[in-house]
């Protein structure tokens, strides 16, 4: 037919369809899913009940502005002359099993359509299943691990590619996925009753529970997290709902976090599904201390010391002196930057103790290094000075090499408190020697912040700046440090009274904190927001007052009163 329609010039044939696969000298154009108003204009065309609502919004939204489904459901709400919140309500129930009208008029018709095609079909018994594991997760599936999760498929590669042709899946940024309609009807309804998926589950799994080398964190073994956490935070949040009992979905959480916080900080909803868990649950305090962790990677140093308190009263129960002391440990840190400093020394000594009586010198350097912390920021220049090379003299071990980087680093802190620029100099530069061997972007981070302090303290803006830049290069996928490294930049901005670039700075620094819930550096944020805005209005008014006084003498001249 397309054939010779094609012999006529004054024909032009426009042929939509789902599946890529296009006749003889046809031109093939992609026509991707609507934009948020035709989605909308769509909707309420055939809808005409009502004015636009976020609600509706959200479900359209929720849809992928997938033209059929957008119609269906519109159709649906109008022939059921639901309101908006009627039709969220039946959405937040039925999802896309809603999103039927008459006989073979569905969203389900015409999937059963591509799945009973003899192109599918084709495919083999597997071809169903693995539809279901790329709908299960949020990102679909990494192309880059088709061989690592499906190893016993034959032909996977060519059975994912057919998908596409059949516009069940598309190709998006590396990963096959498919739109939110065809996801949410073909995700196995019950995970633990599909064998692929839980096949898959398990490959996860595995891939969690490598142990990360605190000397080589950013190794590929682990960083795939970076790439995986969308998929991942959604396995484990539907196991941990399904299947709670199972102590290794436990384990895999913990471990999850674990990689989280030295990999991609960010806050998580499973960080309440483990404060929730039972105490006497064996993985419990162990998560909680990571989570602890991961609350500080984020700056909520609120978070952290509610953690590190339910974890400390477990183990003390447990009657652990070792996990007791990493704990007090960090409880002490986690007062520090809540300014707690007579309670964090308190926690800190206990811990020191404990750590001294298990002969633990790893856990005795790290508790002098807090204690320094501590004392520092109390003004006990002389005690703290004291307790960081106490701790640099304690004999070398193993995993100390950092301590000792921080040690340096606090060193550097005081001696800068005291006036003596070159001592602090000398000491953030050895802090930067050994953590530089060890490629620790944290460490490395704050070391240059502290340095960009320090030039800023003298006035050397250019050295300060070019600091700040090492400084950010090194957090480009941790949100908290690089808001903190804004805010300073803004700064150094003021200082040289690049005015507008400080004000547009300090607001993208107070905006990321407050998202990522740290409050007191937000309002930290602010503050210098408004020094900002004064120094700009104070500087529009000077302009002001200047013009005026040119335009008097100007007057003047021509003796106009």
């Amino acid at each position: 037919m397309v054939e010779e329609l094609s012999q006529f010039g004054n024909i032009c044939l426009c042929i939509t369809s789902r599946i890529s696969t296009i006749p003889t000298d046809c031109k093939w154009v992609d026509i991707p899913t609507l934009s948020m108003e035709a989605g909308c204009d769509t909707f309420y065309c055939i809808y005409n009940h009502g004015r636009r609502s976020t609600l509706t919004d959200n479900i359209l939204e929720q849809l992928d502005f997938h033209p059929l489904s957008i119609t269906l459901l519109a159709t649906v709400a109008y022939h059921n002359r639901w309101d908006t919140t009627q039709l969220a309500s039946k959405w937040d129930e039925h999802r896309t099993d809603m999103l039927q009208t008459d006989y073979n008029k569905s969203l389900a018709t015409t999937i059963k359509l591509s799945l009973s095609s003899a192109m599918f079909q084709e495919l083999g018994p597997e071809a169903r299943d693995l539809l279901g594991v790329v709908a299960f997760f949020p990102q679909g599936i990494d192309e880059r691990n088709l061989n690592w999760l499906f190893p016993t498929i034959p032909g996977r590669r060519n059975i994912f590619d057919k998908f596409c042709v059949l516009s069940l899946s598309y190709r998006s940024e590396g990963y096959i996925t498919m739109l939110a309609p065809l996801r949410d009807h073909l995700c196995p309804k019950d995970p633990k009753l599909s064998p692929l998926l839980c096949t898959t589950k398990d490959c996860y799994f595995g891939r969690l529970l490598v142990v990360i080398n605190p000397n080589k964190p950013n190794s590929e073994e682990t960083r795939w997290i970076v790439s995986e956490d969308v998929n991942v935070e959604h396995l484990l949040n539907i196991f941990t709902t399904i299947d709670a009992n199972s102590l290794e979905v436990w384990v895999a959480c913990s471990y999850f976090i674990h990689h989280l916080y030295w990999h991609k900080p960010r806050f998580t909803m499973l960080g309440r599904k483990i404060e929730d868990l039972p105490d006497d649950h064996p993985c419990k305090p162990l998560s909680l201390f990571r989570l602890a962790r991961l609350f500080k990677a984020v700056g909520d140093f609120t978070g952290r010391k509610r953690a590190l308190t339910y974890a400390l009263e477990l183990w003390r129960g447990q009657g652990n002196d070792h996990r007791i002391a990493q704990v007090l440990r960090d409880l002490a840190g986690a007062n520090r930057s809540l300014s707690l400093h007579k309670e964090g020394i308190q926690c800190v000594e206990e811990s020191l103790e404990i750590a001294e009586r298990l002969s633990d010198t790893v856990t005795q350097t790290w508790c002098l290094k807090e204690l320094a912390w501590l004392l520092h920021e109390d003004k006990q220049l002389d005690a703290a000075k004291e307790a960081a090379f106490r701790a640099i003299e304690l004999p070398p071990e193993k995993d100390k090499e950092s301590h000792f980087s921080d040690c340096h680093r606090i060193l550097g802190n005081i001696y800068r408190s005291e006036g003596e620029a070159e001592k602090a100099i000398h000491h953030y530069e050895t802090a930067l020697e050994i953590a530089s061997s060890f490629s620790w972007d944290s460490r490395l981070f704050w070391i240059h912040q502290n340095l960009t302090l320090l030039y800023l303290d003298q006035d050397r803006f250019d050295d300060a700046n070019a600091q700040i830049e090492y400084a950010k290069s090194r957090v480009i996928n941790k949100p908290y440090q690089l808001a903190i490294a804004m805010d300073l930049q803004a700064q150094i901005w003021y200082e040289q009274d690049r005015l507008e670039e400080a004000k547009s700075e300090v607001l993208r620094a107070a905006d990321a904190l407050e998202k990522l819930g740290a409050t007191e550096r937000a309002n930290g944020a602010r503050g210098l927001l408004q020094q900002i805005e004064a120094a700009i209005n104070k500087g529009t008014s000077l302009e002001m007052v200047l013009l005026l006084a040119r335009i008097d003498l100007s007057l003047s001249a021509q003796g106009t009163e």
